[in-house]
Order: C-alpha cells, then structure tokens, then sequence
C-alpha cells in the first residue's frame, strides 16, 4: 500500500460522502427520494443510466474474459452496445411519459398501474423478482470491490467487501436517487477516462499489436471473432443475447423515468451512446493488451489486469485516481440497485399495506430498506469462489427475461392484459431458472428461452384475454401520440 493511493481513495470517499449529505435535507418525499422529482438534466440522466449499468464487471470482468478467451467474448461486448442503443430508441421516451401519465415511480407500481391490474400480483411479484435478483447483482459489485482492495491495499477480502459495502451505504442511505445520480455523473466521467487512458497508454508498452498477437498464438488464444468450440454460432448468439438484458433492467430503466422531458432526453440518449461504444471498446482493448503484459493469470487473477496494469504503468497518485475510477464503477451500479430495491420494499410492500403514512416515514423506511438489502448483498459476497462476470450473468438474465418482454409490451401492445403480463413475467422467470439449473446455460445464455417462452406466452394469451378495457387503450393511444409528437405529455412537453 503507498500512501499517495490510499489519500487518493480517502479524498475520492469524502467527496461521494459529501455529496450523499448535500442531498439529504433535499429527499423530501417518496418521489424525491427514489426517482429525484422527475427533474433530472441530460448528463446526469446519460451518465447515470451507463454508470449504472457498467458495474465493476466493466473494467474486471470483461478485461478478464477476454484475457483468458480473446476476441470470442467480445461478442459480449457487441450484444450490449446493440442493447444500449434499442434500449435508448425504443423504451426511454415511452416509459417516461407512460410512467408521469400513470404516477408510477417504480417499475412494479407502473406494470400495476400501466394494466389496471386488481389482484396487486403484477406488482408483488415484480417487487420479489427485483429483491432476489438484485441482491444477487449487488453481491456481484461487492465482490468486486473486495478484490479491489485486497490486491491494492493488502487488505483480508472479507474486511475489503465490508469496507465498500459501508461506503457505498452511507451516501446511498442519505441522499438517496439524487445522491446516487450526481454521483454517477462524476463516477462515469472517470470511468470512461481510465477505460480509455490505459489502454491507449499500455499498448505500445506491451509490444503493440505484433506482441499481442504472438501472446495469444503462444497461449492458444484464437484472434478472431468466431469462438472455438463446437458449436461456435450458438455461442455467438449467447454472447450477444446480453443485450435483451437491457429492457429488463429496473435500475436502468428508472433513469429514464427521472428525466426533466423528452428534450432532455433525446440529448441523454447521444451522450449515453458516445460514452458506451468507448467505454466497451475500451474494456476490450485493455483484456487484448494485458495478455503480452502479464503471463498466466488465473483462478479469478484474470479478472485484476485492469488493476495490474495501472499498478504497472502509473506513479501512485495517478494511479490512485484511475484505481478510484474501477470502484467507482463498482458503486455507481450497486447504489443503484440498492434504492430500486428500498423502492421494491417501501412503495411496492409497505405503502402498500399501510396507509395514510407521512412522506417523512416512508423516507426513513426506504432508507432502512437500504442498509436490510446491502446485508444480504454483503453476506453473499462474502463467497469469492462464482468470478464477478459469472455473478452478473444470473442476475441480469434473470431480470432481462422477467421484465423485459413485459416492458415491452407495456409500451408496444395494446392489447395485452394484465392476466397476459403476469403469465408472461412468471413463465420468462422461471424458465430462465430452471434452464440455468438444468446446466444448459454452458450451450445457450438461459435469457434467450426465457425471452422467447414469455414474448410468446403472452402473444397467445392475448388472443384469448386480450385487453378491452376503453380506459386503457385510450391511454395508451394518448402516450404513444404525445411520444410521436402529436400531442402533450403530463408535463407539458410535445
């Protein structure tokens, strides 16, 4: 451990912590604090939907796949820039105005909402799906910062994930959403600086292309795009299937919903584009270059050459704010998830079953529903043994197939009922598990059964149930006009 590194880190902690209390007084109801009062600018929208999505998995986990794999796993890379920019083009404008329209600031309250669903199961269900996978997610995060700190700092992993997890806590439990998504702006801006700067400093101190390329020939790394194996387009298709992920993603799509107006947002959708095509093109080249840097990596060694590579290249307070910039995409993602699931427990459970409860409550029990989901999360990443790309993988395919096709038929379909939704969100789930379970996730990513058994689950019983209620499809014509332009959103914006 040096000390400019460390005062480095403890520098970058006081600011996120004096941001996190800046915003404290600022959560002054639910709405304030899980979705910053529908107020949010471009960047701050832009940064904080790709922070939050770009976890330590980022600048550890693919840097490490493609270190031990090569160009095959960069089809990983590829399916997610796809997503992203779908993602951006299709979803964001609807679910802003859907969402406003009907007074839905969590995912579960507007699929409630959105199909006038009268059992509440839409929402219960919605809500449990979001509490396990995304304690599975943030464990990944934590994971991640325990290695983190291990091979920087010298520090025992398990005191390592609890030192992140209690930082990550603090700030995340004060300020809430707008904590969380100022800092995502500033984590995102240095994020993308590292993913870029190291890469391009490091390549000709690995040898260039030439040495990459004998590195990887004397490894028995394939250079080219198709993986090997026996069935190379099937695993294509695997890899790239990341992307349906990101319909499904709650802490993602809530950033949509934050936004000031479809102006807004129309600018957060180019800036969030620019920033993933360099940040992916970055994690990849830095998994390229670490190959001829360091030999032999392994038994989750290969998930550390983002770390080992700055350690190698930079004087320590240099170095220190590029090792900052990894944690910070390791925060940026868990303060995110941490709030969408306060938000699952305090407005999908609580205000749910109680009533007339002050705004000033239902703060407190959301922040109290913070601290509950980050020890679950802390006490799953305790076990080091599942790599961190391995970790995100379950939990965003769990969440891409429950609530990605419901997403979109939300927004898409006007004739889906709410007996259709729940089908369609239940049967994506747990075919996803039990193809997960089974072992068959090695041959095919267990998200494209689920996408495809619940897209059609719900195509076939909107044939039979299909929506007719006048109401709703009213509503839906009113937001799909004012999204096109025809007409005024719930804020005024055309």
């Amino acid at each position: 451990m040096s000390n400019p590194t460390l005062y480095t880190f403890v520098a970058y902690f006081v600011v996120l912590l004096g941001i996190g209390l800046y915003f404290y007084r600022r959560a002054s109801d639910i709405e304030d604090y899980l979705l910053g009062g529908r107020g949010m600018g471009s960047w701050v929208t832009a940064l904080s939907a790709q922070a939050s999505d770009m976890s330590g998995w980022l600048l550890m986990g693919l840097p490490g796949a493609i270190y031990l794999a090569g160009m095959g796993e960069a089809w990983i890379a590829i399916g997610l820039f796809i997503g992203t920019v779908l993602n951006w083009k299709l979803v964001s404008a609807r679910l802003r105005v859907y969402t406003a329209k009907t007074k839905a600031i969590t995912l579960p309250c507007f699929f409630e909402a959105r199909f006038r669903d009268p059992t509440g199961l839409l929402r219960i269900f919605s809500a449990i799906i979001i509490l396990i996978f995304f304690a599975i997610y943030a464990s990944s995060g934590l994971k991640a910062s325990g290695l983190l700190f291990e091979s920087t700092f010298g520090v025992k992993y398990h005191w390592a994930v609890a030192i992140g997890g209690l930082i990550i806590i603090a700030y995340t439990f004060m300020g809430g959403f707008l904590a969380v998504c100022w800092t995502d702006l500033l984590q995102g801006a240095l994020m993308v600086f590292a993913i870029v700067i190291v890469p391009l400093l490091s390549f000709g101190r690995a040898g260039g292309a030439g040495a990459i390329s004998e590195a990887m020939a004397s490894k028995g790394i394939s250079a080219g795009l198709m993986p090997e194996g026996k069935w190379p387009l099937l695993m294509v298709v695997s890899s790239m299937a990341w992307g349906l992920g990101y319909f499904g993603q709650p802490h993602i799509l809530v950033r949509f919903m934050s936004v000031r107006s479809l102006e807004r947002l129309r600018k957060s959708m180019v800036i969030a584009i620019v920033w993933v095509l360099l940040s992916l093109g970055g994690a990849v080249a830095a998994g390229l270059i670490g190959i001829p840097m360091f030999e032999n990596l392994k038994g989750g060694e290969q998930e550390k050459v983002f770390i080992y590579m700055i350690e190698r290249l930079f004087n320590p307070w240099f170095g220190g704010i590029l090792l900052a910039a990894i944690f910070s995409a390791i925060m940026s993602t868990i303060d995110s998830q941490l709030l969408v699931s306060s938000s699952a427990l305090s407005e999908d459970f609580y205000c749910k079953l109680k009533t007339n409860v002050s705004a000033r409550r239902v703060v407190l029990v959301g922040r109290a529903c913070v601290v509950v989901m980050s020890g679950v999360a802390l006490v799953l990443a305790l076990d080091r043994d599942r790599t961190i790309l391995g970790t995100v993988r379950d939990a965003w395919g769990g969440l891409g197939a429950a609530f990605g096709p419901l997403v979109l038929f939300a927004l898409f379909s006007r004739r889906t009922s709410w007996q259709s939704a729940l089908a369609g969100m239940v049967t994506g789930t747990v075919v996803t598990v039990l193809w997960k379970q089974a072992g068959l996730g090695e041959r095919m990513y267990e998200i494209v059964p689920g996408f495809v058994v619940s897209c059609a689950t719900m195509l076939l019983l909107n044939r039979r149930m299909g929506q007719d209620n006048k109401e709703i499809l009213k509503e839906f014509d009113e937001v799909a006009a004012t999204v096109a332009g025809r007409g005024h959103g719930p804020n005024g914006d055309a």
